[in-house]
């Protein structure tokens, strides 16, 4: 798969006459260091987000106007983060996007986690509630999948571990207790923290996560490993079970 020029391939897709033109040489890179000095100066909060996207599509398509493909990602997916996480087969059905651009935006992806979680590493979990959901939802919002993860902790509820222990269905994930236990004994973990997705954007508990919950904090508490929480990750929102009293 090649990154032509967006606008070769589908001019019409991003709006009006002055998105569609392909300015050449010099218009192209002083858009882009006019662009730069802007997030220089005021960060991403002084851009859009489709003006954060070009400069990820920068590198992807070095002689190019981004702004057309930048907005037409947006438009389709709604948002700078919608579309950095969005599944690679999703990308590729937008004109114009190809490996190289994949890349570059799995790259920003996989650096925001990254980042996450090393800062998870450096301090205790517990104590910067945010930071847990803000790493969660990273990770775990726009998946289109359930997927079940446990964060496994040591003594001063720093992270030793974050796992995806299953990955299911839309609707579905199989969850096995003895499974869980069983790897915080070999992690030497103090104490976990559960979580898991649902892909219809509510994360309101069902029946089967409370359930599968108390079974997972009864294996745990016979081996003296604590259950912090079970957090469920929507793109609506979070819910935490313990906050809501079901732990």
């Amino acid at each position: 798969m090649t990154d032509k020029g967006f606008e070769d391939i589908h001019p019409e897709a991003a709006g009006g006459a002055a998105d569609r033109a392909a300015p050449a040489g010099a218009s192209v890179s002083g858009h882009r260091a006019r662009l730069r000095r802007r997030f220089r100066q005021g960060g991403p909060e002084a851009l859009a987000d489709y003006e954060m996207l070009e400069l990820v599509l920068f590198r992807a398509i070095p002689r190019r106007d981004c702004k057309p493909l930048a907005k037409a990602l947006i438009a389709r997916f709604g948002s700078f983060a919608d579309v950095i996480a969005a599944p690679p087969a999703q990308l590729a059905s937008v004109p114009g996007v190809g490996e190289t651009v994949i890349t570059e935006l799995k790259i920003v992806e996989a650096a925001a986690l990254l980042l996450s979680r090393q800062q998870a590493r450096e301090k205790p979990v517990f104590d910067g509630w945010g930071r847990l959901i803000t790493y969660l939802n990273a990770a775990m919002a726009r998946l289109t999948r359930e997927e079940f993860r446990v964060l496994f902790l040591d003594n001063k509820n720093r992270l030793i571990a974050d796992e995806v222990q299953n990955r299911g269905t839309i609707d579905h994930t199989p969850v096995y207790p003895r499974e869980v236990v069983r790897r915080a004994l070999e992690l030497s973990a103090a104490s976990i923290i559960l979580a898991h997705n649902h892909p219809s954007g509510d994360p309101t508990p069902s029946r089967a996560d409370i359930e599968m919950t108390k079974q997972i904090v009864a294996a745990a508490e016979a081996l003296a490993i604590r259950v912090h929480d079970h957090v469920i990750i929507g793109r609506d929102g979070h819910a935490s079970l313990r906050a809501l009293g079901l732990i």
